[in-house]
């Protein structure tokens, strides 16, 4: 193995992604990041690679990384990754890029990637960005970023000039948004939520030309310090905002009746075939639970439909909802900022608004 300097940034090159595999299938945020990890390949002009662990892993579901932009995928083999562990998994990835040098790593921010971010950061010693919405390497696309996201007076503010990975995320409970980098140490890591970067159309070309490289880790039961014995699921009711075709949001408007407010948003949503989801301000509160947060701290969607009740349109909220195809907003607020986003926009009282709607669209399907 080559000697490992995290200071020696020079040494490293290259974006690598992490592609998460579960009872071999790979998890869809390995193609998210994949797709991310292309533009900022790009915007160096360097490679990109996605990294898979598990046991004789299915070679087609491997090649089919290649579809979402990897020019390269290192299949690390071994019967002790069939199942999660932390020492296992951790080493294996620990020793390839301790051998190959990527200057960027990408790991999902799901209950696996959690563990296994940073406890590989910790060995490599390098820094790690937890829970990131946006990434950049190229300074005028950041700028682009924040003039859009944020109240900085872009022009006005010096920024250096360098490649430097900027790993945006909520800070202080997502009431701000912070930018983060790692200078001195590489590879530079980052764990990207679900759902938030888009994934790039399937490209049969790639899947075609992509190299797979398969390695055999220098790993022995020794090295594992816990030992799976079962695997038992339990399965938990949670709303699926980020694969919903429909999502009717309500925001702090239903605070005149909390109650009748989300009944209303069930229903609407019930007969549009979608889920209900919220601001920050109603999980706040406690009128839904948290697995319905839309926006920077909740979870990012792109359905096809997206109806706003009462939302007044703050920046994190939009953020997490402004790619979906079509925005409903209904708000009694004609200067609400959500409308500044809305396809269609209805300046009224939701209260009203929404059992007309409910009433005409049940009359248009009967």
């Amino acid at each position: 193995m080559a000697e490992f300097n995290a200071m020696d940034t020079a040494a490293f090159k290259g974006v690598w992604v992490f592609c998460e595999q579960r009872e071999g299938q790979i998890q869809t945020i390995s193609y998210q990041l994949l797709s991310e990890g292309r533009k900022l390949a790009n915007d160096l002009g360097v490679e990109l690679c996605g990294v898979v662990m598990g046991s004789e892993l299915n070679e087609d579901y491997v090649k089919a990384l290649g579809g979402y932009g990897a020019d390269r995928v290192y299949n690390i083999d071994s019967p002790l990754l069939k199942d999660y562990t932390t020492d296992g998994y951790a080493k294996a990835l620990c020793d390839l890029i301790m051998d190959k040098k990527p200057e960027i790593m990408l790991i999902g921010a799901t209950n696996l990637g959690r563990d296994l971010g940073p406890r590989c950061a910790a060995r490599l010693h390098t820094g790690l960005t937890a829970d990131c919405t946006h990434l950049d390497v190229d300074v005028e696309k950041y700028k682009n970023f924040l003039r859009t996201t944020s109240n900085i007076d872009v022009d006005n503010t010096k920024f250096e000039e360098n490649t430097n990975l900027k790993m945006t995320r909520p800070a202080f409970g997502g009431h701000l948004m912070a930018t983060i980098i790692c200078p001195r140490f590489r590879p530079q890591m980052s764990t990207v939520r679900p759902g938030v970067m888009q994934t790039q159309p399937f490209d049969e070309a790639g899947a075609a030309k992509v190299v797979v490289e398969k390695v055999t880790p220098a790993l022995t039961a020794e090295d594992i310090h816990v030992q799976v014995l079962d695997i038992k699921k339990s399965a938990e009711k949670l709303v699926d905002l980020i694969g919903a075709d429909v999502v009717v949001a309500v925001g702090r408007g239903i605070s005149a009746d909390p109650d009748k407010g989300i009944k209303l948003a069930e229903e609407l949503a019930g007969v549009l075939g979608g889920v209900v989801g919220a601001s920050r301000a109603v999980t706040d509160e406690g009128w839904l639970s948290a697995d319905h947060q839309v926006g920077q701290t909740g979870k990012t969607v792109h359905p096809r439909i997206y109806v706003a009740l009462g939302i007044s349109g703050a920046i994190q909220h939009v953020a997490g909802m402004q790619d979906s195809e079509n925005i409903i907003a209904i708000n009694k607020n004609e200067n609400a900022p959500i409308f500044d986003v809305a396809t269609y926009g209805i300046v009224g009282d939701l209260y009203k608004v929404v059992p007309e709607l409910i009433k005409e669209i049940k009359a248009a399907k009967a």
